[in-house]
């Protein structure tokens, strides 16, 4: 018999649960699927959220034929394969078929340029499912011809609601008489996936025996998975909770304890991909100006990290671990940038001063366009004083250097050139 996630699995909208603000009413999903006309997308969530039963749902609706590959066992020539039987399966008027790829980020850059073609003609609606960021594991021209949608973890409510359908609808558990007396555990193990919810309800159902009341506590469920709550899980909670942890040793200046962190997402079996670019967040976000080279390190452990390959690979990415732990910290650039970002979303579009705009045309340049910019280098020092902020932000401050041995530096010369705008 199928396990209960595939017997459950829904095949409507109406069945779905969770992701309201994709599939709700009025919202761009259902819209869209509702209209007959789906452009190709990428669905970016943690695993069990319904990235793939969405797919099958909007196939379902659509009447059009449905294709799948896996990116972990799928090459070149499957693509060709299927965007060719999809051309033949095309009908006039009709909506084009749909290719949904699992786990796309796992494709290679070759195997994604073989799907543009398809994409942009319409042979194919190409429908994507990942985990990782589509920004960092798609090739460009493949993003810019797909939406990408973030579907998120399931809550406590949608699991509950969940278990609930499950006791009450699927043709096993409407057997059995099973009471959800506590909840905390089960909603804890699942870590908002719904297919791990529902595995743990078909492992406790294995034991129930008809006629007789399976009483569902945090204490049963915690013994029939026979696991440690806290034990590392790359696809649930504890992910998010363990790369958590291991950035705020980092930026806590503790390099014992990142590298605990580190070793305990190596064990788990963390794509080591994922823990070289929150090393590379951190050294921008975290370490920043007081320490430069800690962006240059970090960035050049994930190069080698993706050279050298596993399981050499953990030994650069814990030099650059406890070289971003031990390093002074400033969070002043991040900060900047995040102060640069609200003003101008307040503020809106301020028109760039006249002697900053570039002039390429005679009438721009009879419009005054660059006609009092003033080239640093012709200066003593390289400097001259002049406005480089809109007129009515001319006084604005965005960048505050932090107390460290590096900004003091940088700091200081901003004093000699800009004198009591920088004290």
């Amino acid at each position: 018999m199928q396990p209960l996630a595939e017997r459950l699995r829904p095949t409507s909208l109406d069945e779905y649960i969770g992701q309201q603000h994709l599939v709700g009413e009025g919202a761009v999903l259902r819209r869209m699927i509702e209209s007959g006309k789906v452009s190709s997308f990428i669905l970016w969530g943690p695993p069990g959220v319904g990235k793939t039963t969405l797919a099958s749902i909007i196939a379902h609706q659509l009447k059009t034929p449905f294709y799948t590959l896996s990116a972990i066992s799928s090459g070149v020539k499957d693509v060709r394969d299927v965007v060719e039987k999809a051309r033949q399966n095309r009908f006039f008027n009709s909506a084009s078929p749909i290719l949904f790829i699992d786990e796309i980020h796992r494709f290679s850059k070759s195997q994604q340029d073989s799907l543009l073609g398809a994409v942009e003609q319409g042979i194919i609606t190409l429908i994507g499912a990942t985990t990782e960021n589509p920004s960092f594991e798609v090739i460009r021209p493949l993003l810019s011809r797909c939406q990408v949608y973030v579907l998120k973890s399931l809550g406590r409510d949608d699991l509950l609601e969940l278990a609930r359908r499950a006791i009450i609808k699927d043709v096993v558990l409407k057997e059995l008489d099973i009471e959800l007396k506590e909840t905390d555990a089960l909603l804890r193990f699942s870590g908002g996936d719904a297919r791990k919810l529902l595995n743990i309800l078909d492992l406790l159902s294995e034991s129930a025996t008809k006629g007789e009341t399976l009483v569902v506590t945090d204490e049963l469920v915690t013994n029939r998975l026979q696991q440690n709550p806290l034990a590392y899980d790359k696809d649930g909670e504890m992910h998010y909770d363990i790369i958590s942890a291991f950035i705020k040793s980092i930026r806590g200046s503790d390099p014992d304890g990142a590298l605990y962190w580190l070793a305990r997402m190596i064990e788990g079996g963390e794509d080591p991909a994922f823990i070289a670019r929150r090393l590379v967040i951190s050294a921008a976000e975290d370490i920043g100006l007081a320490n430069p080279n800690a962006l240059l390190l970090a960035n050049a452990a994930f190069d080698v990290c993706e050279k050298i390959g596993w399981p050499e690979g953990r030994i650069p990415l814990a030099e650059a671990t406890v070289y971003l732990a031990t390093s002074p910290k400033s969070n002043s650039a991040y900060m900047g940038i995040g102060a640069a970002l609200e003003e101008v979303r307040k503020s809106g579009n301020q028109p760039v001063p006249l002697h900053l705009r570039n002039a390429p045309t005679s009438l721009m340049k009879e419009l005054g366009y660059g006609k009092e910019y003033k080239y640093a280098h012709d200066f003593e020092g390289n400097f001259v004083e002049q406005q480089f902020l809109p007129d009515a932000l001319k006084d604005a401050r965005f960048w505050h250097p932090q107390q460290n041995a590096a900004e003091d530096k940088l700091h200081e010369r901003m004093r000699q050139l800009w004198g009591n705008r920088y004290d």
